[in-house]
């Protein structure tokens, strides 16, 4: 550039000494001298319009490659001239110095793009009024293609973690929120990482009633067999000698009555406490390939009432589930919405599957939900959180497992049962399958 300089410095110097000695010439009468001097200032002056032009074509080239992003360009000089070409190599050198620093930039922007696609955890960003303007996979899965942040959200405080529930399309999540604050462009923005805790704190809670029921059908197991032994071995027993009186027989009748009564409750408990055993027994699942239609099917032969209609799939369906199973949560599901739709002059109860695209995702997403859904008279709000917990029924002679069986059963599958029900209106059941 200190030679570009220079160069247009003696051609600035060369047009003045010309137009003086063009005016000097002039004044002498010196026509002929004159006009070539004339014709020198003229071709100076053409000269150094000519390599601003050239040197602004070039610049505008490397503005035009800027803004198109348009890397690929490569500057050659006008014409022979030692001046153009370290012009043209300085400026060709600078577009690929840039180009490779947009490269390194956009490979780390994919790489962090990738990597935040891959995690399970919803990653989102937002300005200050809740606009979303970037959101990972994750985050798309659980919200949605276009979501619309709760206000939960934007309320909660920067630099913490906070467990809220989101209700979305009749389900409950659980979710694990944390927001950041940061300054981007000289705006400020906020980030918000959400995890679905929903399965974990599900999981938790299983297990945690296992070991209590656990615990509690050991120690009554243990207390209760002796007492259905003792009484047992009380009742057989003829009436003795001591006691063969009116008085002494008829005080050993009362006396044999209690004990049969106390041996028939014992045995009454001791089934009631076998139940909840099943909780904490459910075999592990085995899984194979099972055609939906004839899952549904079977189930048909087993419920023919008219008021059960099931839909069927095509053929080519299938889960792979542990038949046995998933055929014991459908029949108590089945049960549960013939008790609750008794009392309609027209009970109505609908059994489908809708099936979706395979997600190759981190993020669980459901491949098939099948739906029990009632017209019965439905489960008032503070109840239905607490319907799978075991030991928990609104049934006069209910015990309180088969939910939670379900429950488990689902879990044990890698899936999910949820409900939603409004009442007078009916429920609505979900089992749900990666």
């Amino acid at each position: 550039m200190k030679q570009y300089s220079l160069v247009v410095i003696l051609h600035i110097c060369l047009l003045a000494i010309l137009s003086v000695g063009v005016y000097v010439l002039y004044c002498a009468d010196l026509w002929f001298s004159m006009l070539i001097t004339f014709l020198f200032l003229l071709g100076t002056g053409i000269h150094l319009h000519y390599i601003q032009m050239k040197q602004l074509q070039m610049m505008r080239r490397l503005t035009d490659s800027l803004r198109y992003n348009d890397m690929t360009q490569a500057f050659r000089p006008p014409y022979k001239n030692k001046l153009m070409t370290e012009m043209a190599v300085e400026l060709s050198e600078t577009l690929q110095a840039f180009r490779a620093r947009l490269l390194e930039e956009e490979i780390k922007h994919q790489y962090y793009e990738s990597l935040l696609n891959k995690v399970d955890t919803a990653v989102l960003v937002t300005d200050m009024s809740g606009r979303i303007e970037w959101l990972n996979r994750a985050a798309t899965a659980q919200l949605g293609q276009d979501p619309q942040l709760p206000a939960e959200l934007l309320s909660l405080p920067s630099g913490e973690t906070q467990v809220i529930r989101i209700h979305r399309n009749g389900t409950t999540l659980e979710m694990a929120v944390a927001t950041t604050l940061f300054v981007a462009r000289g705006m400020e923005r906020r980030l918000i990482s959400l995890k679905n805790i929903h399965s974990v704190l599900e999981r938790n809670e299983m297990e945690a009633w296992q070991k209590l029921i656990r615990v509690l059908t050991h120690e009554i197991m243990n207390s209760i067999t002796p007492i259905i032994s003792l009484s047992e071995t009380l009742s057989e027993r003829g009436v003795p000698v001591t006691l063969k009186d009116a008085a002494g027989e008829k005080e050993y009748a009362v006396m044999l009555q209690a004990m049969q009564t106390i041996h028939r409750r014992s045995k009454g408990l001791l089934g009631f406490v076998e139940n909840y055993r099943r909780l904490t027994r459910l075999p592990a699942p085995v899984c194979a390939s099972v055609p939906v239609r004839e899952l549904f099917t079977d189930l048909q032969k087993l419920f023919p009432d008219a008021t059960i209609h099931f839909e069927l799939p095509p053929l080519e369906k299938t889960l792979d589930v542990d038949r046995a199973q998933i055929e014991q949560v459908l029949i108590n599901l089945l049960k549960n919405a013939r008790e609750a739709s008794a009392r309609r002059e027209t009970p109505k109860i609908e059994v489908k599957a809708v099936f979706a695209p395979k997600v190759t995702s981190s993020l669980t997403a459901w491949r098939c939900t099948i739906t029990v859904r009632d017209n019965g008279e439905g489960i008032l709000p503070e109840v239905q959180d607490k319907i799978f917990v075991p030991f928990f029924t609104t049934k006069t002679a209910g015990s309180g497992i088969g939910l939670s069986l379900c429950k488990q059963i689902m879990n044990q599958h890698g899936g999910n049962i949820t409900v939603y029900s409004e009442p007078g209106k009916g429920s609505c059941f979900t089992l749900q399958f990666c």
